[in-house]
């Protein structure tokens, strides 16, 4: 029983090994720092669109170094194949790792076959963001949405992702849903793989 309760020491950070135990962010400092980065955008831009592709732009960034980290942390470099996998994959785990619990929904599209959407209730970047009138449907889900395309993108599933509001009966806030358009050669992949 050699090294039984002994810690090792290391000399310097670089030498310590990446953990894999669970890591959290302070949600204060997490809303500060969002509340930064779209105020930061805000000034770069003119227009909401433009705001909106900014923070997509940012999130898929996160969500290729998140895809990156979790696939070589935790599944030994193995990737989903299918696209109910990745989907899966998306919806339960991805969310668990970012936002600490699976997404509310993952449906469908009704009318077209390649849409697919991730609904969530109260999303977290959402929640702290008051949006001024002058505004309009600005929308913070799209750092989320550009989170999921860096996800699929780079998993190898290309697909068009936007952040909408959704009302929803007796409640004042909208839920926030993630569309999900695949591109044309995922579905003929699809379709291969039977």
């Amino acid at each position: 029983m050699i090294g039984v309760g002994k810690i090792k020491q290391y000399s310097n950070v670089l030498e310590r090994p990446l953990s894999k135990g669970k890591q959290e962010v302070s949600l204060s400092a997490f809303a500060f720092l969002f509340s930064e980065l779209v105020q930061y955008n805000q000034t770069q831009v003119d227009n909401i669109a433009e705001l909106e592709r900014r923070l997509e732009d940012a999130g898929y960034a996160v969500g290729a170094r998140v895809l990156e980290l979790f696939c070589h942390r935790e599944k030994g470099n193995r990737r989903e194949t299918r696209l109910l996998g990745i989907l899966s994959f998306v919806h339960s785990t991805i969310w668990k790792v970012l936002f600490g619990k699976v997404a509310d929904s993952l449906e469908k599209g009704t009318e077209h076959e390649d849409e697919y959407m991730i609904s969530e209730k109260e999303l977290l970047v959402n929640r702290f963001i008051s949006i001024p009138k002058d505004m309009g449907a600005f929308n913070c889900g799209a750092f989320v949405a550009g989170i999921v395309r860096g996800v699929l993108d780079n998993a190898g599933f290309p697909a068009v992702v936007t952040a909408h509001f959704v009302p929803v009966e007796g409640q004042q806030r909208p839920r926030t849903t993630i569309l999900i358009k695949f591109a044309e050669e995922v579905l003929a992949r699809e379709a291969r793989l039977g």
